[in-house]
């Protein structure tokens, strides 16, 4: 069963396919694409945290008003939906690990532990469990045959493409998924929801931080670990104190804005962050170039490949050309705003090759221009 199984005219009779809904238009015309080509469909949600403190907040996911969408659409397609309360897990694989690395001075991304744990590993035994020949989702990538197995590819449109938060998926979850809209651009997605008739189709798309309200992480962190509003230092290289700050947490590598340091003969941005003492290193922002990091985690998906390889840093960077040298990753040229926490994912043109943390980084010291 292939993700072009999904269009509208296929006949898969006699098949189950179950189906990761959390309540947003993208999964719910997976839901009714599948349901049209004669397939038995089911469609799952796990509920990730207390839905009762989300219920009319837009940007949620997997919680209260986006349960009860994921029902309706279910209901309108006559296929069963069942709803798993997963919030422990969540709390505990993700929400806990996203204010733990805070405190650490890294940027986390909460998303790709998400899909690392709930989303794909939780969801694939249910969905094995409830007797499914694939789990169909609504993210925007592509799963493509490959002389070695399926291969994971960018989403055809770059606007949407989610492979970055998707490098950690193993070659057996993704021989047991699919993902019918890789190949389609979001406009005609929302199209497809209305001409399936389905509520959601103007629905707003969720914020990338789901369980954040109104996108305030630092007051969460807080929340969390009341230890993280501690203040300190804002110090240049050489250890001058500039200035102070009210907490780590309201910083990341390259960040500019915020610092409220004044008369300085050239903007001040981020370096690097020390829990151990409490300090936040400025510079210049030549200051800021890497040429090489180390990795943590790494997931390789890409079989033999040994050619020329791009590297991403962060989500809405262009991928680079780069080496991996066992766990290092080496830029080509200098790559700035590389930041402990986030992933680096690793590209052959559009094929996922995997990718992994970011523990730290190895200036290039370039010279002052």
């Amino acid at each position: 069963m292939s993700e072009g199984d999904f269009q509208l005219g296929a006949d898969l009779r006699g098949r189950r396919i179950v189906v990761a809904m959390s309540g947003g238009v993208d999964s719910s015309v997976v839901a009714a694409l599948a349901a049209r080509t004669g397939a038995e469909t089911i469609g799952i949600t796990l509920q990730l945290y207390d839905h009762g403190a989300a219920v009319g907040r837009a940007g949620s996911c997997c919680a209260g008003r986006d349960i009860r969408d994921a029902r309706a659409v279910c209901d309108r397609l006559g296929i069963a939906h069942y709803v798993f309360d997963h919030e422990s897990a969540f709390r505990e694989a993700v929400i806990d690990d996203f204010a733990d690395e805070y405190l650490a001075g890294r940027t986390p991304i909460p998303c790709i532990k998400c899909n690392m744990g709930p989303k794909f590993t939780d969801l694939l035994a249910l969905a094995r469990d409830l007797g499914g020949d694939c789990l169909a989702t609504g993210h925007y990538v592509r799963r493509v045959p490959g002389p070695a197995g399926a291969e994971l590819h960018r989403a055809a449109d770059p606007a949407r493409d989610q492979s970055y938060f998707l490098f950690a998926t193993t070659p057996a979850q993704l021989d047991y998924l699919r993902f019918p809209l890789g190949g389609l651009p979001k406009p005609r997605v929302r199209e497809l929801a209305a001409e399936l008739g389905l509520g959601v189709a103007a629905k707003p798309d969720s914020q990338d931080i789901c369980f954040v309200p109104d996108g305030d992480y630092a007051s969460l962190v807080k929340k969390l670990r009341p230890q993280a509003a501690r203040g300190g230092e804002i110090v240049d290289a050489t250890g001058r104190v500039l200035g102070q700050h009210k907490g780590l947490i309201h910083y990341t590598v390259g960040q500019r804005r915020g610092l409220e340091i004044g008369g300085t003969p050239e903007p001040l941005y981020v370096l690097r962050l020390e829990p151990e003492t409490q300090r936040v290193v400025v510079g210049p922002r030549r200051a800021l170039a890497v040429r090489a990091a180390r990795l943590s985690g790494i997931n390789w998906i890409g079989g033999d490949h040994a050619g020329p390889l791009s590297a991403k840093v962060r989500s809405l960077a262009r991928p680079v050309p780069a080496r991996l040298d066992g766990g290092r990753l080496v830029f080509d040229t200098p790559e700035y705003g590389v930041a402990p926490g986030q992933a680096a994912v690793l590209y052959a043109g559009e094929r996922v090759l995997g990718g992994g943390w970011i523990v730290e980084t190895e200036a290039a010291d370039l010279a002052p221009a």
